[in-house]
């Protein structure tokens, strides 16, 4: 019985009827509110708060999240390898599978479209394959199959990948984790569990790390950068994949080389207005491009999320080009 309750209360869809359900008793004192006060302007301030709160819920839900963006950037340095100016990466993150069923499973089809159209040289992925369960993504091998690059695709696992959001006892948790590696594995992807990758061109070489997810308080902190990067010098080329932003300026930046990290988790809060969104409050770099010198940190807002809501920031994609300095 509580079981089947909280695979209730956890459903994508939860969330939404429990927006909707608010809104509509906002809504109920809204209208008492216009009976009983005699104030024009009260009355039109509620009518209209109450409005936008349902323009809100009902375009986030069925136009906002079914949007997707491809947003380009470039990122230049000294260090990169002359064989690898113009290397072209697409990055996507925050898939959130157990969200993108039924009518939202477009969604999906058209980000693989939108990333196989840009011809990577490589796909990479940071993170939040699933919501709760390996299912999710082995329902969607074929879909994930279609994902094509020249090298090949590289990920890491985020918050979710891990059991800790599961209802199931610690035997079937520990089975999941290693069913939902063995499901990125086996679809042929590089994951990084605190460990890279290295891809050559004419002799030279640029090397893809991951770490484990790294955040901060309730979340998952299993990233470890001696392990991921261990033989690398510091003349080489490393681009870190790294689910949580947040670990770039506690552990990146001061105790590692890498002149490139690549993040999701935040999905740019989900709701952004005239440059607010509730992430700027919980993380420093919460979306987009960010500096520290010659290094730099791109968050991706990711494709979905648990809650299938987007409003003022869109479901994206990233293009990077690598760029000789």
């Amino acid at each position: 019985m509580m079981t089947s309750l909280l695979m209730v209360l956890l459903d994508p869809d939860t969330y939404i009827w429990i927006a909707a359900l608010v809104l509509a008793l906002l809504t109920v004192g809204a209208l008492l509110l216009c009976w009983r006060s005699r104030r024009w302007w009260l009355r039109a301030s509620a009518l209209l708060a109450v409005l936008l709160g349902w323009f809100v819920l009902i375009y986030g839900v069925f136009v906002g999240f079914r949007q997707l963006e491809v947003r380009h950037v470039e990122f230049a340095s000294k260090d990169l390898p002359p064989s690898f100016d113009g290397y072209r990466i697409v990055q996507f993150s925050d898939a959130h599978l157990g969200t993108l069923t039924g009518w939202r499973e477009e969604l999906l089809v058209r980000a693989i479209d939108s990333i196989n159209a840009q011809k990577p040289d490589l796909i990479v992925f940071t993170g939040d394959l699933q919501n709760k369960y390996p299912e999710e993504i082995e329902e969607r091998v074929k879909l994930l199959a279609r994902l094509k690059a020249k090298d090949g695709i590289c990920s890491v696992l985020g918050n979710h990948d891990y059991p800790e959001y599961s209802d199931r006892d610690e035997f079937h948790r520990m089975a999941d984790l290693g069913r939902t590696c063995s499901a990125e594995e086996e679809l042929g992807w590089f994951l990084l569990n605190n460990s890279y990758h290295r891809f050559r061109r004419n002799g030279e070489a640029i090397y893809i790390a991951g770490m484990e997810n790294d955040g901060e308080g309730r979340f998952p902190q299993l990233g470890s950068l001696s392990s991921a990067l261990i033989g690398l010098n510091r003349r080489s080329f490393v681009i870190m994949l790294e689910h949580d932003p947040s670990s770039w300026r506690r552990k990146i930046l001061p105790h590692s080389h890498c002149q490139l990290t690549l993040s999701g988790h935040t999905h740019g809060g989900q709701f952004s207005l005239l440059g607010f969104s509730p992430a700027m409050f919980r993380y420093r770099e919460w979306y987009g491009m960010h500096y520290a010198g010659e290094r730099a940190l791109n968050v991706s807002s990711g494709l979905s999320g648990v809650v299938p809501f987007r409003f003022g920031t869109p479901p994206e994609i990233v293009v990077i080009t690598l760029k000789k300095k």
